[in-house]
């Protein structure tokens, strides 16, 4: 690196006050990017984003000219959070000039109790907008993860003579052909898949809707769908916060969903997972992920109670700590142990491998096995008392 670019690239980190010490001059391109960057870092220029300041549309401009997306979503939550800009969400005007992302979309439905008219319309739109991007991006994998696991389940692996799938049967056995004979010896035998009933799984997704699993509920609201639109399993969406309400009928359409939680507020989370057990008619068949940080607000003794009777009647009941891009998750440490030590595996997990976990479940695979053979850490079993 040239010490031109040397000094370049540390004028545009200090700022260029007194006390940066390069002597370097920006000009054109750089002395833009240097101007977006201070009105939102230098303390002295707060008020140049003031929410009803003319400059902030342009400055929304300004900062997608300069950075790839990925850094314009990092200052714009910056500007949320340093200059108090939520306020300018509840301007149509604004809103459209702002990126969307997961964490707008977050925000906006945390104000939509203040949002109205056109700008409600307007947060709509945005919010769509990212649920549609999310939707092509991981509706194929879901599909094709989730329609798998459930052809591998339903496989007949003794079947009659009229029940023999001859294709797959033969591919099973092409390393059993024998030359002198000029023929295949079928060891394995495959058949067609066993009726299906109207579902193979009924799966449960119990989402904590608290302020810090936010952008979780995006995830899940969009999992949920894709889930919802496949005949073999059977999907109930539930959410909470000292309440529990279930968007089971309106989980077809995320957007709709999105706007009918509330985030913030307490956390019950042994009303929630006893809503989810009055709900379960087929133990063996059923899947519960609960969704949430584990800080709970309501009596745990009852909820570890409830777990442990679910593992023991048959249901796989998952505790994922974060469904996010985020990075860790903090969360209830000593809790997620004692879910551990019961049987229920406790996990972050990032949206691309979610898929590959509902997969696992779906197969009655080990899904601690699994998440260790995708990179990660579960929460290890308490030690009993």
């Amino acid at each position: 690196m040239s010490e031109t670019e040397r000094l370049r690239r540390w004028r545009l980190v200090l700022g260029g006050d007194e006390a940066d010490g390069t002597g370097h001059v920006l000009a054109g391109r750089d002395a833009g990017i240097d101007r977006a960057l201070g009105a939102l870092y230098d303390s002295d220029r707060k008020a140049g984003l003031g929410a009803s300041a003319p400059s902030v549309p342009r400055w929304l401009g300004d900062i997608r000219d300069y950075f790839p997306t990925a850094v314009v979503q990092v200052l714009q939550r910056d500007a949320f959070e340093r200059l108090d800009l939520e306020s300018m969400l509840t301007e149509p005007e604004l809103l459209e000039a702002v990126t969307p992302d997961v964490a707008l979309v977050s925000t906006l439905i945390s104000l939509r109790g203040i949002l109205g008219g056109r700008t409600k319309d307007t947060a709509r739109l945005v919010v769509r907008k990212v649920v549609e991007a999310l939707t092509k991006r991981l509706e194929e994998p879901m599909r094709q993860a989730v329609a798998g696991a459930i052809d591998r389940a339903s496989r007949n692996r003794r079947p009659r003579h009229a029940e023999i799938d001859w294709n797959r049967t033969i591919r099973a056995n092409l390393r059993h052909y024998q030359a002198d004979y000029a023929t295949i010896v079928p060891e394995t035998r495959i058949g067609y898949g066993r009726r299906q009933r109207a579902s193979l799984k009924d799966v449960i997704l119990c989402i904590d809707q608290s302020g810090s699993m936010a952008n979780s509920v995006v995830y899940s609201s969009i999992f949920g769908a894709v889930m919802a639109s496949l005949p073999a399993v059977s999907t109930r969406f539930v959410v909470f916060d000292t309440a529990v309400v279930d968007l089971t009928e309106e989980i077809e359409d995320p957007v709709e969903v999105l706007f009918s939680v509330q985030l913030g507020g307490g956390t019950d989370i042994n009303r929630a997972v006893a809503y989810c057990e009055s709900c379960i008619t087929r133990p063996d068949d059923t899947i519960l992920v609960l969704i949430s940080d584990l800080y709970e607000g309501g009596v745990e003794a009852g909820l570890l109670a409830r777990a442990q009777r679910l593992v023991a009647s048959g249901v796989q009941m998952i505790a994922l700590l974060a469904l996010s891009d985020e990075g860790a998750p903090s969360y209830d440490r000593a809790l997620a142990g004692r879910l551990a030590a019961l049987g229920v595996p406790s996990f972050a997990c990032t949206p691309d491998l979610f898929p590959d976990l509902m997969a696992a479940a779906i197969r009655k695979g080990d899904v601690t096995a699994w998440a260790a053979q995708a990179g990660i850490a579960a929460v290890a079993a308490a030690p009993e008392a």
